[in-house]
């Protein structure tokens, strides 16, 4: 077998099987490599998205790993534990307009309480309903790459005032800030930052609790940015006003746990699953990639990283 495909759901394999030459021996499972049991890897080139563990006693027999996330801090990990000689891609350009549209969204449902409007139509009830227009209000864009650039645009189609927090000011136009400033004004904040040491629970109850009251928080970045449990307590205090998650701490192992459907659950997921049960809180399955557009870009990118490295040994894209 040429690649092994784990985390592939049924549109995604479509698509891979169509931009995948026949002469490309592949694999293809909706599991994970965990979820899949493999003891030993079924080729020397794996394609995973964020949820699968590899194994330690794989690196012996793998070349090359593609992730097919923006987000390569799993890999990373990997490599610098396990096989630090290894080839790692990852597909940074696919969806941006696609995850920042998602966050938009969310950010606007959170404002307009569309979950609790939602519930209280049986009932045509609409105490408790009034929410808030865009236009005018503040958002802080915390992580100003990719995503966060395209997060700018929509924001500013919308009417809002937006400001940056990056340690790289990409964006000329854009007036950048520092998290204590940002948090002082903004009505709302997406956090697009990727995984370092740095951001590693830089967004935590003691720097968060510094925002405005009421503030709308939403996290299309990575979960361990911003500690669950540091959220609920900030939405219990009333600082929070509203939370969108689009991913979450120790995601594989959640993933797997709710898939099974098992019973005796950590203490992050009961955290999350009772966040979950709140009116302002909108929580999705790492899916705001997700859109036809998008998919089609990540199918092609990822068949031309894999015929890449099958020819070379180097993907497109390597991670850093």
């Amino acid at each position: 077998m040429d690649v092994m495909f784990y985390e592939v759901f049924e549109e995604e394999e479509k698509l891979l099987r169509r931009y995948l030459p026949r002469r490309i021996k592949a694999g293809f499972t909706r599991k994970t490599i965990q979820g899949k049991g493999s003891r030993r890897a079924p080729a020397s080139l794996i394609s995973i998205r964020t949820q699968s563990v590899i194994p330690p006693a794989w690196a012996k027999s793998l070349l090359g790993i593609l992730t097919r996330s923006t987000g390569y801090d799993h890999l990373r990990e990997y490599r610098i534990r396990h096989a630090p000689q290894m080839s790692c891609g990852y597909l940074p350009l696919y969806c941006a307009r696609s995850v920042a549209e998602h966050a938009i969204l969310v950010m606007m449902a959170l404002l307009r309480r569309l979950k609790k409007q939602m519930k209280q139509f049986n009932r045509f009830h609409r105490d408790g309903l009034t929410g808030g227009e865009c236009l005018g209000r503040c958002l802080l864009v915390i992580g100003v790459g990719h995503i966060g650039q395209e997060v700018v645009k929509l924001a500013r189609g919308v009417g809002m005032r937006v400001l940056g927090l990056d340690l790289v000011k990409k964006m000329s136009d854009l007036k950048y800030v520092t998290l204590k400033q940002g948090l002082r004004d903004a009505d709302a904040v997406i956090c697009a930052l990727p995984l370092t040491e740095l951001t590693r629970g830089m967004l935590d109850y003691s720097r968060l609790s510094a925002a405005r009251k009421g503030l709308v928080f939403v996290n299309v970045g990575r979960g361990e940015v911003a500690p669950a449990e540091d959220l609920r307590r900030l939405l219990k205090k009333g600082v929070l006003g509203g939370i969108a998650l689009d991913v979450f701490e120790d995601e594989a192992g959640l993933a797997e746990d709710l898939r099974s459907g098992k019973r005796t659950l950590r203490k992050k997921e009961k955290t999350l699953l009772a966040l979950n049960d709140q009116d302002q809180v909108i929580l999705t399955p790492h899916n705001a990639f997700n859109t036809a557009e998008a998919l089609e870009r990540k199918a092609a990118q990822t068949c031309d990283a894999v015929l890449r490295f099958l020819a070379r040994g180097t993907f497109p894209h390597s991670v850093p």
